[in-house]
Order: C-alpha cells, then structure tokens, then sequence
C-alpha cells in the first residue's frame, strides 16, 4: 500500500498547482486558435459573399434579354443563361477572385422561368492554425441571388 507523503499531520499537495497551471494553458491555447481560425472563416465567407453578391447583381443587369422584343409585360426581365454565365466570369476575373481565393468554384443557374440569377461559390479555406483532429481541407462557400424587377412609377 502506497501512503502520501504527509507533512506536519497534512497531505503534501506539491506539484499539483503546475498541473492545473499547464491544463489551464493549453486550454486557453486551444481557444485561442478556435477563436483565430472561426474568425478566419468567418472574413472569407463575408469575402465570397460580397464576391457573390456583386456577381449575381451584374449578371442579372446584362443578362437581361428580351426588353425590346417582348416589352417590359412581366414584373421581373427575363435571363439569358449564356449571358449571364459570361457576365458573371467577367466579373469575377475583374474582381480578380482566382488570386484572391485559390480554387474558387462557381456556379451559375438561372431559374427554370428565366427570371433571377443565383451564383454559388465555393474555396477552399486556409486556416492559419490547426488543432489536432480539426478537418483536414475545409471549404466555406457563398450564394446569392439576383434578379431586375421592372418599377411602375
């Protein structure tokens, strides 16, 4: 049978301060990289989303068709999907989003009746630091949508 040392009647308790000193540490290292690596998330999706917006919004602007065959009937103008695709492109290589988020993905759909533009884009998130068991290639994405409504005065 092992018996703690005891020192004056009391049981000596060295070294277990450190310990708790050392848990304390490395949890508060472990909050400090969950708070750096959200916040990291959190800026590029804010960055693909202003991306997505801007895209969506000049894609549905020049992807407009059909005005001065068919009028202004509707209350929404009609797409038209070869246009806004390159639109959209155009855009995003203005806004120079390949340099900006390496392996962007972007898609485009507009809506089966022709009325709004939804871009969706996707990158893979560089964290600047990792925790043991965090994933290993995260992605953050973005979507917005768009569309040009005719305004009766």
């Amino acid at each position: 049978m092992i018996r703690p040392a005891v020192r004056g009647g009391r049981r000596d308790e060295c070294g277990q301060v450190t310990l708790l000193i050392i848990g304390f540490a490395g949890i508060l290292l472990m909050a400090i990289v969950v708070v750096i690596d959200a916040s990291a998330a959190y800026l590029q999706r804010q960055g693909l989303d202003n991306l997505a917006d801007g895209a969506a919004l000049y894609g549905a602007d020049l992807g407009s068709a059909g005005v001065y065959e068919q009028g202004l009937d509707g209350v929404r103008l009609t797409q038209q999907e070869a246009a806004v695709e390159v639109a959209v492109r155009e855009y995003l290589a203005r806004a120079d989003a390949a340099t900006k988020y390496p392996g962007i993905h972007v898609a485009v759909r507009v809506d089966p009746v022709g009325r709004s533009v939804t871009v969706l884009l996707r990158a893979p998130l560089d964290l600047p630091l990792t925790i043991l068991g965090s994933p290993g290639n995260p992605v953050v994405g973005a979507s917005s949508t768009a569309a040009v409504t005719v305004v009766a005065d």
